[in-house]
């Protein structure tokens, strides 16, 4: 893993326990083409690059709460902190400042 999506791809896998099928359901994206992008053979459009970045953040966040299947699971779960909303969700949508929130009162230790 060469290129630097790659790379990104790689730290949202080990730190988040995330499958290329999990990151292409988050970006609304073939996994088809989660793999083109791992082996170089295509970029992410602007605006899809820039989810993944939002999502490779708020795994490296979670890593530090969670180990990486329960990063994987708190993100595909419905979350009190997010009135039961689901984080992957909410970040397909674009909403991810209301999932950072979220995992920084997690960080913070502020639990309801």
């Amino acid at each position: 893993m060469s290129n630097a999506i790659a790379r990104r791809l790689e730290a949202i896998q080990t730190k988040g326990a995330m499958r290329s099928s999990d990151v292409a359901n988050v970006l609304n994206v073939r996994p088809e083409t989660v793999s083109r992008w791992n082996k170089g053979k295509a970029l992410p459009h602007a605006s899809t690059e820039k989810q993944l970045l939002e999502l490779e953040f708020v795994i490296d966040k979670l890593a530090d709460i969670y180990e990486p299947h329960d990063a994987r699971l708190w993100l595909f779960a419905r979350q009190r902190l997010l009135d039961d909303q689901v984080p992957a969700e909410l970040i397909q949508q674009g909403r991810v400042d209301e999932v950072l929130a979220s995992v920084n009162q997690l960080l913070d230790g502020v639990h309801l």
